[in-house]
């Protein structure tokens, strides 16, 4: 019998996944003479291989062809974004109609939020979750105070019930029957990003909408990582980032969800000429006209070189399915799990919840003690020490570290790798 912890098993387990690795199809940094064991994809995604390539051709194109670039060719530039639309959709269990890639994210949070956030003297409420990422928190307390109202009071944080940060959903339904008839809206994060827990998105949209709420999710942590079903979930709009767990590059053109039913809204929104109807948009006509659906949120005509390494990573997002990526991904994480308690258990606490359905890909870890250091200071120690090591996670204030084993090209045995690192810092 193969040791369950040994490298041996580790590269059965791989040999033997039912999904293969693609870790091919993407270029890994170096540390030596090896690979680093990348375990930052919730933050930044590798590059695809195939992304230099769809860049290059819009260069080219730009190179050969200047203006008319726009209107030939498989790969012409006015409909270019719709060629993301259908695998975008795909990857989020929506409707083609429902989703666009533009902007980035806050900027399309603040969007969002002019048409679903119209707050009353009744209902000028916003809840969300305490510890929200600054962002998201900004952009809302910024809308409360655009439209007259007090951030103190009507910006309602929920704090969370469990430990270490965590929500149950016994809490959240609380807080939206407490404050209901003043709600405006619920924005919730798909996963929290310190914590890695995941959440019911259409249970929390079905709470809002009962007691008369708008609801919108922030998915930067869940497009790529969960299996999402934004359609049947219910949700009024959502937002994210493609420069996770869609590998689209630093900075990327991210994306945005807005359900079918209101595809014809007559809410008020910011307008721009590229979110014109299409069959009338070059009429240059003063009055404007929204194209149906999600596109009709959009500004400006986008921007091509953004969008040219999104096609890259939804092509094999596309090749894949989020069920397979899905179900790799419970396998690598469970994997990691299973390791920590195994070997880490007096050195690594997991504040990420252990039910697979509230999580994806992120285990959230805190020291607790090794080399004689505690708290932070040994958090640190053990994140800097993994670096030098060439095993790469995330750092978040105060003492948390972020392992995320992306099922695209992470594998086990990078996962064993990252426990034989930190048994090396600790029996230094």
């Amino acid at each position: 019998m193969t040791d369950p912890h040994s490298p041996q098993h580790a590269l059965a387990l791989d040999a033997a996944d039912p999904l293969p690795t693609l870790r091919g199809e993407f270029l890994l940094p170096r540390h030596g003479d090896g690979e680093q064991a990348y375990f930052v994809g919730n933050s930044l995604g590798l590059q695809p291989r195939g992304a230099r390539a769809h860049v290059e051709e819009v260069l080219d194109k730009w190179a050969h062809e200047a203006v008319e670039g726009h209107f030939t060719g498989q790969a012409q530039w006015m409909p270019y974004h719709e060629l993301v639309r259908e695998p975008l959709a795909h990857v989020v269990g929506a409707l083609p109609s429902e989703v666009v890639a533009m902007n980035s994210l806050t900027a399309n949070l603040h969007l969002m939020m002019v048409s679903f956030y119209r707050p009353t003297r009744e209902r000028p409420a916003v809840l969300i979750e305490s510890g929200a990422f600054p962002s998201d928190r900004y952009a809302v307390a910024s809308q409360v105070a655009f439209h007259g109202y007090d951030a103190d009071v009507d910006l309602i944080e929920l704090q969370p019930d469990g430990p270490d940060g965590l929500f149950s959903m016994a809490s959240i339904e609380r807080a939206i029957a407490q404050h209901g008839s003043r709600l405006a809206l619920v924005l919730w994060p798909g996963v929290q990003y310190r914590t890695g827990q995941a959440f019911d998105l259409a249970e929390i949209a079905r709470l809002a909408h009962a007691q008369g709420a708008v609801c919108g999710f922030d998915l930067a942590h869940g497009v790529g990582n969960l299996e999402l079903q934004l359609h049947d979930s219910g949700a009024d709009f959502a937002v994210w980032c493609h420069y996770k767990y869609l590998n689209a590059g630093p900075g990327a053109v991210a994306g945005c969800f807005v359900h079918e039913r209101h595809a014809r809204s007559e809410r008020p929104r910011f307008a721009g000429w590229w979110g014109h109807d299409q069959s009338t948009r070059f009429r240059m006509g003063p009055q404007f006209e929204p194209t149906p659906g999600a596109e009709g949120w959009q500004l400006s005509n986008p921007p091509i070189l953004g969008l040219a390494p999104l096609r890259a990573s939804l092509d094999l997002f596309d090749r894949v399915g989020m069920n397979a990526l899905r179900a790799k991904s419970q396998r690598l994480t469970g994997y990691l799990e299973t390791l920590i308690r195994a070997r880490l258990a007096d050195t690594l606490q997991i504040l990420t919840p252990a039910d697979p359905t509230q999580r994806g890909c992120q285990l959230s870890l805190r020291v607790i003690g090794g080399r004689g250091l505690s708290g932070r200071a040994a958090g640190r120690a053990l994140f800097d020490d993994l670096a030098r090591q060439g095993v790469l996670g995330d750092w978040r204030e105060p003492d948390v570290i972020r392992i995320s084993p992306a099922p695209l090209y992470n594998t086990h045995a990078d996962v064993l790798r990252f426990v034989h690192a930190v048994e090396q810092w600790r029996g230094n």
